[in-house]
């Protein structure tokens, strides 16, 4: 337990004192972890870029297949993701992040479920309604709802984009690459 101490600091007789509270305590050593949570985030995308990676090594590709085939697009997506982690961890070790103490006991945290729920709903109604709405609209649903989640407020560009995105990435699986994305009821299906 510390008390307040003065001390005297040289000629001009000024004084100090210590105003630490007995709460407080010594000062804490804090370990190198302290702030670099952030670095499982980094971690899952190397893991999901290592499975796809071994995922479009190992695909069977026929006879034949022109340029860009199967393996493309994963090989794209696992270079981008390797990158995004090294970025990622290269930013956590730089800068960690470490919390704030707003008052007595409180501690700032940096979990945003608002963001969450709108990003899970989302995905959830995605794939509950792709095979009836289709891919285009609900795509552009679900880049709404995330959007929406991370703090847009304007509703008519974000589905304007959601829906120019969402049949650019239709088109260009569809004519470009030839796979079948569900059309849904704008395909005339259910």
């Amino acid at each position: 337990m510390s008390t307040p101490t003065s001390s005297h600091t040289g000629a001009a007789g000024e004084h100090q004192t210590d105003t630490r509270s007995p709460e407080s305590g010594p000062e804490t050593a804090t370990s190198w972890w302290s702030g670099r949570s952030g670095l499982v985030v980094p971690a899952v995308m190397a893991a999901f870029s290592t499975y796809l990676l071994i995922g479009a090594l190992t695909m069977e590709i026929p006879e034949g297949t022109d340029f860009p085939g199967p393996t493309f697009y994963p090989l794209i997506l696992t270079v981008a993701g390797y990158v995004l982690a090294a970025l990622l961890v290269l930013h956590y070790l730089r800068t960690p992040e470490h919390a704030v103490e707003l008052s007595d006991r409180t501690w700032r945290t940096h979990s945003d479920w608002s963001a969450v729920v709108w990003s899970a709903g989302g995905f959830l109604v995605f794939a509950l309604a792709l095979e009836v709405l289709g891919w285009i609209l609900a795509a552009a649903l679900l880049f709404w709802a995330v959007a929406r989640g991370f703090g847009s407020r304007r509703p008519l560009f974000d589905i304007t984009l959601a829906l120019f995105v969402s049949s650019a990435i239709y088109l260009a699986f569809t004519v470009g690459l030839g796979l079948n994305l569900p059309s849904g009821i704008l395909g005339g299906g259910i």
